[in-house]
């Protein structure tokens, strides 16, 4: 799904749409299986950029394979227009994940 970009990222594509909940997510069985092979622990989530937005990506049921759901209030500061829409998407590395998550979670991407 994700393969290597540069020091701090893998790229991947993925449809963006929106989603009615307040966080970003990914298929569950997805999330579970990018944070074994690339994060430590399955507890934390994923950090992806998309445009110049980057998000904090947990997982849940109700989301189909390949997809990123975001809240709708979300979805324009990623610079996706008229989705459900096929984007590239950067996936941060466990390092730089850690880094970005330790900003804090007051951003309206969820940190």
């Amino acid at each position: 799904m994700f393969e290597q970009f540069s020091s701090g990222y893998y790229l991947g594509r993925l449809y963006v749409e929106p989603y009615g909940g307040d966080r970003a997510v990914i298929n569950r069985e997805h999330h579970e299986r990018v944070t074994e092979q690339l994060y430590e622990s399955n507890d934390e989530p994923l950090v992806m950029k998309i445009g110049s937005t980057h998000l904090a990506v947990h997982g849940a049921d109700d989301v189909p394979g390949r997809t990123v759901a975001l809240p709708e209030t979300t979805i324009p500061a990623t610079g996706t227009d008229n989705p459900p829409t096929l984007r590239e998407v950067f996936l941060a590395k466990a390092d730089r994940a850690r880094q970005l998550l330790g900003f804090g979670t007051d951003g309206p991407a969820g940190f």
